[in-house]
């Protein structure tokens, strides 16, 4: 049986179950358009029935002690480590990326989930002076009851992982709906892992549904106090407005339009490096990325030297089987991102921009293009580009190059790549981003340091204590033995 049958099914109060709904999400394959499984929707009835089992099971796992809860995950990392291998080919077949991004996504959720093995300990009661003699004040931390986690397409795994495992750690359940491109990656995996790690039935649930079927049911059901939601700021806008509305806390990771600056000082290897840390912020999984460096802005002073390395790298880079190891670029993940590409590419090229790589399309594949000479206020310079299009701009010195930069609505990341580090840090001061890397790429991520950005790309901030912060609350308890007088 493989994991696509074993795994394509809703999953609430600790059973595999076929969802209630009229029709099915069909999982392709986007390499070869090979059927994976076909998932009848989850309806309002199996959202209910998921957020039942929550509010059933969460006080129970509250209690648990941590200690027990922290030997749930060091059991889950087991059970990755166990079954890397068919969990990478899994990813692999279900999204198209290559094995090293496959690779990568698991150790992300490796690290999300040892992570989340010291968040089960964190501390749940403090003590806080009063200046009145008498009361004791005592802060006590408390999980805030159910979470719902909606994740991406693009590294469901780990995405998910990035919420999931803090909030079951400090003693919450979740309901999980996974994107309909990565119903298994994203939903059937994590659920798999947690199940064999021991985590008790209705502590996790997972459903396969769409808004069309289900509309706004996940958002607005009373059990969830939390919305966790990776995707499009479009989608986002209108989970923030609903979760508003019922007074839900909302986390948002959204879209990203990353600058990649390259100033006047990189030469030699420096450069060399450069260029390739701007290959691999663009391109990796083709590009589907939130963290992907859109533009690659270079200093007038070493433009034509790393525009030239930069096209040769991109040149270079081989298109093909995901499961070939060495493969580079993979195919998008389905038609309609095809078609995004293309129109971006034609809107581009009407505005006078120049293809110094112009790849070709066809099937689900979009092939590396490098694009140059779009004005200042093109439309495409201020959008993310969820594929494999770079679009190359120069500017004349490091103020051009920081207007540049924040010249966008989003800021999620950026990158700056400069031999001076104090310069580096200083003009990553002043990108508008909550995320800037000198020397390295814009994909960077650190489960001990915080991940969000600011504008259009999202509210928020996970890992580390910011994910203790948004998966939990705190109360206030003061104590006295004594009887003085109150006011009246």
């Amino acid at each position: 049986m493989s994991y696509f049958t074993e795994l394509g099914h809703q999953f609430v109060d600790g059973e595999w179950r076929a969802g209630s709904g009229s029709w099915d999400i069909i999982d392709f394959n986007p390499y070869n358009g090979e059927k994976l499984a076909a998932i009848t929707v989850a309806t309002v009835k199996e959202v209910d029935a998921a957020y039942e089992a929550a509010a059933r099971a969460q006080p129970g796992w509250a209690e648990t002690d941590p200690r027990e809860r922290r030997r749930v995950f060091e059991r889950a990392v087991a059970v990755i480590e166990a079954h890397a291998v068919e969990f990478a080919e899994v990813i692999t077949d279900e999204l198209g990326g290559n094995r090293a991004k496959s690779e990568i996504e698991l150790a992300s959720a490796i690290e999300h989930l040892q992570q989340a093995m010291l968040t089960t300990v964190v501390e749940e009661v403090r003590t806080s002076p009063s200046p009145e003699p008498g009361r004791q004040n005592r802060v006590f931390r408390r999980p805030i009851g159910v979470v719902t986690v909606i994740s991406p397409y693009n590294f469901p795994l780990a995405t998910a992982m990035m919420s999931v495992a803090p909030a079951l750690a400090l003693g919450n359940a979740v309901v999980l709906k996974p994107n309909q491109n990565s119903p298994v990656s994203g939903g059937g995996l994590v659920a798999k892992v947690l199940q064999e790690a021991g985590l008790p039935p209705g502590v996790l649930n997972v459903l396969v549904t769409d808004i069309a079927e289900i509309g706004d049911a996940l958002i607005e059901h009373p059990v969830p106090r939390v919305i966790s939601f990776s995707g499009s700021d479009e989608v986002g806008r209108h989970v923030a407005e609903i979760a508003a509305r019922n007074l839900k806390r909302a986390v948002l990771q959204l879209s990203n339009n990353a600058a990649f600056m390259v100033l006047d000082d990189v030469r030699g290897e420096r450069l060399d490096y450069a260029v390739r840390a701007a290959v691999s912020s663009r391109f990796v999984f083709q590009g589907q990325v939130c963290m992907a460096a859109n533009r690659i802005l270079v200093d007038r002073v070493v433009a034509e030297e790393f525009t030239e390395k930069f096209v040769a790298a991109v040149r270079g880079l081989k298109i093909g089987d995901p499961r070939d190891p060495g493969t580079h670029i993979g195919p998008l993940i389905n038609s309609l991102h095809v078609e995004a590409m293309q129109t971006i590419i034609k809107q581009a090229m009407d505005e006078g921009a120049t293809a110094l790589v112009h790849g070709a399309s066809y099937g689900n594949f979009v092939e590396p293009t490098v694009l140059t000479g779009l004005p200042d206020d093109s439309p495409i310079m201020r959008q993310e580009i969820f594929g494999p299009i770079a679009l190359l701009a120069t500017f004349d010195g490091e103020e051009d190059g920081i207007r540049l930069a924040n010249d966008t609505p989003y800021g999620l990341t950026a990158a700056v790549h400069t031999p001076d580090l104090e310069r580096g840090a200083r003009v990553a001061r002043r990108i508008g981003a909550g995320m800037v890397h000198v020397n390295s790429t814009t994909n960077l991520q650190d489960v001990t340091v915080m991940f969000g950005g600011d504008g259009r790309s999202g509210l928020g901030r996970l890992n580390g204590r910011h994910a203790i912060d948004l998966f939990s609350t705190e109360q206030w308890v003061s104590i006295r033995s004594d009887m003085p007088d109150v006011p009246l």
